[in-house]
């Protein structure tokens, strides 16, 4: 299969998207063909998690070593724990320890929270490096890895600690797809889900496959789409001052909030954005004129990949409403919140209230 090409012009900090079938093992020499990148220095640090590690380092390192690099394998522990200040400061001793300096580099490797720890510890490791992404899990390769957004988890909330910093490069391999949990596979697809209903409702149509996790040549289809929507928001609005880059929120706003209540762990990522998007779905039936036919497009696509569509009863509404009023995306105490007026289109409301978000998540039980 041919891989594909999703440019993401940002003038200075423009850089390619490649996307492909079994791609993963040919990194070294894509990064060393791969324009503006022939001044990188030979050193990098290679940071992934101890889930990925045992799947693609091995490759990954045997491809770098091959195109001339010297790489050094850093491991994190899986999970969104390893999205900690703490964390970032144990691979920043690594990458010193390992005499890595400011013409180093860092490749990314793995799902969202290696990319956004990794991301981050390049925005800061000597005042900046540069960093590549090659993302494995669904929501990192239509999401995450793609927009320059990284950062940890601080007590008070999710991703509060960051900084806008892009890759120069993202490698996406549909086949590390195959590897995924079915929990891991479907969570991701709750970002392809949040695509759909804000800009291209016919996404929703391969979502219907039987065996989307096993179809690479659909995969590489839907995530080429997925990363293009990514992408031409991000160019619009790279730092969110416009208010584009905020739809993108689309059910992050409660999603986050259940995150946080919850405790990093008990729900992933794409479960709580999951139930964000039922509220949402719901606020935009009532304040936006979302048709409850296409909302039942939603939640029907959700349930297809049995996502939650109910809150379970010990997570406490004052508790939730609580963390949406840290939510960054608040500016100044004014909720922001995105909604759908009919699947493909999407706007941010000034409109809607704390007490209309209460009852709608008083609704997900």
């Amino acid at each position: 299969m041919q891989s594909t090409i999703v440019p993401v012009p940002l003038g200075e900090r423009a850089y390619n998207v490649l996307i492909g079938e079994t791609i993963l093992p040919q990194l070294g020499e894509k990064i060393a063909a791969e324009p503006g990148l022939e001044k990188l220095g030979k050193r990098c640090a290679v940071i992934t998690d101890s889930h990925v590690a045992p799947l693609y380092s091995g490759p990954a390192m045997a491809s770098l070593k091959a195109a001339g690099y010297e790489p050094t394998l850093i491991t994190v522990p899986a999970g969104e724990t390893s999205k900690a200040l703490s964390m970032v400061e144990r691979v920043c001793d690594a990458m010193i320890a390992a005499g890595l300096d400011r013409s180093s580099w860092i490749v990314a490797l793995g799902g969202g929270v290696v990319g956004d720890l990794a991301g981050f510890v390049a925005s800061i490791y000597y005042r900046g490096i540069p960093f590549v992404q090659v993302p494995t899990t669904v929501i990192s390769q239509v999401d995450s890895a793609v927009g320059g957004k990284t950062g940890v988890n601080a007590k008070g909330g999710k991703n509060l600690i960051g900084a806008f910093h892009q890759p120069r490069f993202v490698l996406v391999d549909v086949v590390t797809l195959a590897s995924l949990p079915p929990r891991e596979f479907n969570e991701g697809v709750a970002e392809i889900i949040k695509h759909a209903a804000i800009a291209d409702r016919d996404l929703f149509a391969p979502l219907a496959s039987p065996n989307l996790q096993n179809d690479s040549a659909t995969l590489v289809s839907v995530i080429r789409r997925n990363v293009e929507i990514k992408a031409g928001i991000v160019c619009q609005d790279e730092h969110e001052t416009k208010g584009l880059r905020a739809l993108l929120n689309f059910g992050h706003t409660v999603g986050h909030a259940i995150e946080n209540v919850a405790g990093y762990g008990r729900f992933l990522h794409g479960e709580a954005v999951s139930l964000g998007l039922v509220a949402a779905g719901q606020l935009s039936v009532a304040k936006a004129g979302l048709t409850p036919e296409e909302n039942q497009t939603i939640l029907s696509a959700l349930a297809h990949y049995r996502l939650p569509l109910t809150l379970p009863p010990d997570l406490p509404t004052s508790a939730l409403v609580d963390a949406l009023r840290k939510d960054k995306k608040f500016a100044q105490g004014q909720v922001r919140f995105v909604l759908c007026p009919k699947l493909g289109e999407a706007f941010v409301s000034k409109d809607v209230t704390f007490e209309e978000i209460r009852a709608a998540i008083e609704a997900l039980r």
